[in-house]
């Protein structure tokens, strides 16, 4: 009998599979206690113990009855979901993601949710039971003084007992307390998130009569508290019966009182006063919104796409700027949502969300959602939990919003599929949201449509070999012409001597024309700050980061100089370190200079900048372009974000400042890239009433690249670029693998990349290109040499990363080279 109760025990444990936010290579098991069994299900959030003292949120990937072979299983902590937080279609894509861009699901996991919805590990202390402080005679001050608090305060972490010594490292007191017996340190979880909630007032039960509420009223009219008998008239006008619940705020705004006056009325009993957690999405009932009247040609364009759609999964749709491909988005949104089902609509830029917002909830006022980083943890949580019930919304947001949990999406939107924003650099997953895009629809079985008046070179080839559908849009709404393009010679220009700042002859006669006509300018330049360099006149010397290999750029209005990459910082130096010179200028110019010339040259223009220095805040975009629209801005001066998608009706003249330093970055896609930035933002002008006008400013106006810009030719750049990429083996017909070498040493990572580039060559042979080092051979004080392999299409990223990953332990394993990083990049952009 024993034997076999002891079999039956073992035949009902159970394990369960969980994927843990951090970067290790396996899923962990761990054993379920028993009587919780029946509350676990797949995509729920457990706790689990990680090393010695580390707790974590982990996700349920698989419950199963095999223990593991390798280890002994510990125990969960704790289950924290009644149902699935995670649903099974977001675990197969992040297995996929994993498998794909060669990381570990945990890498994945942390990515994709919240951190409000994992919760910390945070070290705390207490006083051990029976700790009397009468025999604290053993104890130094400080200890003493952890110990009082601790009486006081009941337990404290590391940060509290930091401020209350006013040192940084307090851990030697902590173990010492610990090792006398004094206090136990433990992990406890602290939730970083707290859902939204309102204060609520309701009648106490004994007042919730005619008799009793009656004599309440007699009191305080006999009293002095009129202020308070005007609070609980508010409440009783507000409310539908004497058991209802009434918002503090609207009872303090009713009766125009204080917080105080409220607080008696709840000391005195005659309120009872309640927290309840609201829900930020509750609608009105409202769901019917604006209706699209669609031209011929959009008409036509979102027939074509509904017909693609019932033999293609995926469909390019390549309208010029200005053609109208929001339009035909809203209309196959509302198709979508009628039926029930939920869609996303990708856009690279934040900056975006806050013009199209304003659009689509005109047409989706109560489904309608938005998803990106400027969220705090609370907004960012509460729509992850509106989409997991799975009513019909639409979702807008940048990258990360391919990882929300979906239950029936039907369509997805990538709009600007071009854009490069769509990939995440760091740290891993390193995805590209376009990419993953189509593979979340197959999961889904749902459609993408990716938008482009400039698509890549990529997903164009995809188009036309057939893998895609392809829909073209070659007219601008309303029958408005593209806008006439024109090249400022800037060689004529410096012969002539005609240039004044950065503005050609050209571009201040018409800038001069469109500001005398009541019309608005966008100016483009593609480098932030005042100037890119701070240069002794006498030896060229040039400051640079301690940290990177770069020089340091130069902020006027903070009046000093900044590495944009780690973020390093000084005051500019008066002499030169080499020779002493004191004639340092600046070299090169940014959107800030160009800020301040125009003041000098229009001094009653109303001018705005918009680059990274001027939107860090959560509503700075909305401020600006607000203003913009509202034509509270004359002139905006931006960088690459002024390219995308905005839409404005009284944009006359667009000026590209410097179109050379796009196409002399080193980089394969660069002509592709210069095509698309000057064709994006020459596409804001002359949008609505009239024709529009673009001058690009260069030393080479009869670049090709420019050429078919000035012809709009987007088809004659992709057949060149095709060319060039077949014959030196690069996308579309070959898929890259970027392998990058970071270690503190310059000599370690030159020799670890050399070897490592010998070890990889004997597996992938000519495929391999490298080592090098990048353009930026340095970044916060770690080298980096750089690996390219090139692999046929058809390969399998999949089979790499095995070949790879076998490589790379080993490699790794060898003590020279145990403190280099290597890092796998899958389609670098």
């Amino acid at each position: 009998m024993v034997f076999l109760r002891s079999i039956l025990e073992e035949r009902q444990t159970y394990f369960v599979d969980v994927i843990v936010p951090i970067a290790i290579p396996r899923i962990l098991s761990y054993r379920v206690p028993v009587g919780l069994e029946d509350g676990l299900g797949v995509g729920m959030r457990v706790i689990v113990p990680l090393g010695r003292s580390k707790l974590y949120t982990a996700i349920i990937k698989k419950i199963h009855q095999e223990a593991p072979l390798h280890y002994t299983a510990k125990y969960l902590e704790a289950i924290l979901d009644n149902h699935a937080l995670v649903t099974s279609e977001q675990l197969k894509f992040w297995e996929w993601m994993s498998s794909y861009y060669c990381c570990n699901e945990g890498e994945v996991m942390s990515a994709a949710m919240p951190s409000s919805l994992k919760l910390a590990s945070e070290s705390k202390i207490a006083l051990r039971d029976g700790s009397d402080i009468r025999n604290s005679d053993e104890l130094s001050d400080k200890e003493l003084l952890i110990v009082e608090a601790l009486e006081i305060h009941g337990e404290l972490d590391i940060k509290d007992l930091t401020e209350l010594l006013q040192q940084k490292t307090v851990m030697q007191h902590v173990k010492s307390l610990v090792d006398k017996g004094w206090v136990i340190s433990f992990e406890e979880l602290k939730q970083k998130f707290k859902p939204k909630t309102e204060k609520m007032l309701s009648l106490s039960p004994e007042l919730r009569q005619d008799s009793a509420l009656k004599r309440a009223v007699g009191e305080l009219e006999r009293g002095r508290g009129h202020k308070q008998l005007d609070a609980l008239m508010a409440f009783l006008r507000e409310a539908a019966d004497y058991s209802s619940k009434v918002t503090r705020k609207r009872v303090m705004e009713s009766a125009n009182v204080q917080s105080a006056t409220v607080k008696a009325l709840i000391d005195k009993g005659v309120f009872d006063l309640t927290e309840v957690e609201i829900d930020p999405f509750q609608s009105n009932g409202a769901t019917n919104g604006k209706e699209v009247t669609l031209s011929e040609d959009q008409e036509r364009a979102r027939q074509e796409i509904s017909t693609v759609f019932e033999q293609k999964s995926v469909c390019l749709l390549h309208g010029i700027t200005g053609s109208g491909k929001t339009e035909v988005y809203i209309e196959l949104i509302k198709e979508e949502l009628s039926k029930g089902n939920q869609a996303l609509f990708l856009i690279p830029e934040i900056a975006l969300t806050t013009q199209l917002i304003g659009r689509l909830e005109a047409f989706f006022p109560e489904q309608l959602l938005v998803y990106h980083s400027k969220f705090n943890l609370r907004e960012r949580t509460d729509v992850w939990k509106e989409i997991l019930k799975g009513n019909p919304v639409l979702i807008v947001g940048a990258r990360s919003s391919v990882f929300l949990p979906f239950s029936n999406l039907s369509l997805i939107l990538v709009d600007e599929e071009h854009e490069s924003s769509y990939k995440q650099y760091d740290p891993a997953p390193r995805y590209n949201a376009r990419d993953a895009s189509v593979v979340l629809a197959s999961i889904h079985k749902s459609k993408v449509l990716m938008g482009s008046a400039t698509p890549s070179i990529e997903t164009y080839h995809n188009a036309e070999q057939g893998k895609y559908g392809l829909v073209s849009m070659t007219q601008r709404f309303g029958g408005i012409m593209l806008p006439e393009i024109l090249c400022a010679d800037l060689r004529k220009e410096v012969k002539r001597k005609s240039l004044q700042g950065h503005f050609s002859h050209l571009l201040r006669e018409h800038m001069e024309e469109t500001l005398r006509a009541g019309k608005q300018i966008i100016l483009f330049q593609n480098r932030r700050g005042y100037a890119p360099l701070w240069q002794c006149h006498t030896c060229g010397w040039v400051p640079k980061c301690t940290r990177c290999d770069v020089s340091l750029t130069y902020h006027k209005r903070a009046h000093h100089l900044n590495c944009h990459y780690c973020g390093y910082t000084i005051d500019p130096p008066q002499v030169c370190n080499v020779c002493g010179s004191r004639e340092l200028k600046n070299l090169g110019f940014g959107t800030e200079m160009i800020e301040e010339e125009l003041k000098e040259h229009f001094p009653e223009v109303k001018v705005a900048r918009m680059d990274l220095d001027t939107t860090r805040s959560k509503h700075a975009y909305q401020k600006m372009l607000t203003a913009f629209e509202a034509r509270e801005i004359d002139v905006l001066v931006g960088t690459q974000m002024i390219s995308k998608g905005l839409d404005f009706d009284h944009v006359a003249l667009v000026g590209i400042l410097n179109a050379d330093q796009m196409m002399n970055f080193p980089d394969f896609r660069s002509f592709e890239r210069s095509y698309q930035l000057m064709t994006q933002v020459a596409g804001r002008a002359g949008r609505r009433s009239e024709r529009g006008k673009v001058i690009i400013q260069t030393y080479k106006p009869d670049h090709w690249v420019i050429q078919k810009v000035i012809q709009g030719d987007y088809v004659g750049l992709y057949n060149q670029e095709l060319v060039e990429r077949i014959n030196h083996n690069y996308p579309p017909y070959f898929r890259l693998i970027k392998i990058t070498l970071k270690h503190k040493e310059e000599r370690v990572v030159e020799q670890a990349a050399q070897d490592f580039g010998k070890w990889m060559s004997v597996k992938f042979g000519e495929r391999i290109l490298g080592p090098e080092a990048p353009h930026i051979s340095r970044i916060n004080n770690r080298y980096i040499r750089q690996i390219l392999v090139k692999l046929e299409k058809d390969s399998s990223p999949a089979k790499l990363k095995s070949g790879t990953q076998k490589l790379m332990d080993e490699f790794l394993a060898q003590p020279a080279y145990k403190s280099v990083r290597i890092i796998l990049d899958i389609d670098p952009a």
